[in-house]
């Protein structure tokens, strides 16, 4: 499938959903001065597209109690064991991201946790997977950019 060309009011449909997923298409509508109908229309052409693809609620993790982040770079023994680690991986709620990367670490893996000691049983769950050579352990101190509409608005800008 081809790319899709998307106009300003596309733009702006998808600036005000990153904002707020649960946002009535009438209230888009009212401040884009277009039909209801004519915004569903739209974010159906977006889905079936592929561009918008379900959606999502941000959570504050911290008053969750799970203010606690570390990156965990994995060593493994083989690259032939990627998916099978990447499985057990996935069997571990508190890893949150896992990306297979190039470089320095085989798979690199975000995790929350509730304290340091937390985080340590989670890094050893890690560290016990078959096929882990080792893990190396990055704590964060503050998310200092989370900002979805950052690279929207510049891929906006190259279309």
């Amino acid at each position: 499938m081809g790319k899709i060309k998307l106009d300003e009011i596309d733009h702006q449909i998808l600036d005000m959903l990153i904002d707020n997923t649960r946002i009535p298409f009438t209230d888009i509508a009212k401040k884009l001065l277009i039909s209801a109908g004519t915004v569903h229309v739209r974010v159906k052409k977006m889905e079936e597209a592929g561009i918008i693809r379900g959606s999502s609620l941000t959570l504050d993790y911290k008053k969750l109690g799970y203010s606690f982040i570390a990156y965990v770079g994995v060593y493994l023994n083989n690259t032939s064991q990627t998916k099978f680690v990447l499985e057990r991986i996935d069997e571990i709620p508190y890893v949150t991201v896992a990306h297979i990367t190039t470089g320095k670490f085989n798979i690199f893996c975000k995790i929350r946790a509730k304290s340091t000691e937390h985080a340590k049983e989670i890094i050893f769950l890690l560290d016990d997977i078959e096929g882990v050579y080792r893990t190396e352990t990055m704590i964060s101190l503050e998310e200092s950019i989370n900002d979805k509409k950052r690279l929207m608005h510049s891929i906006f800008n190259d279309l």
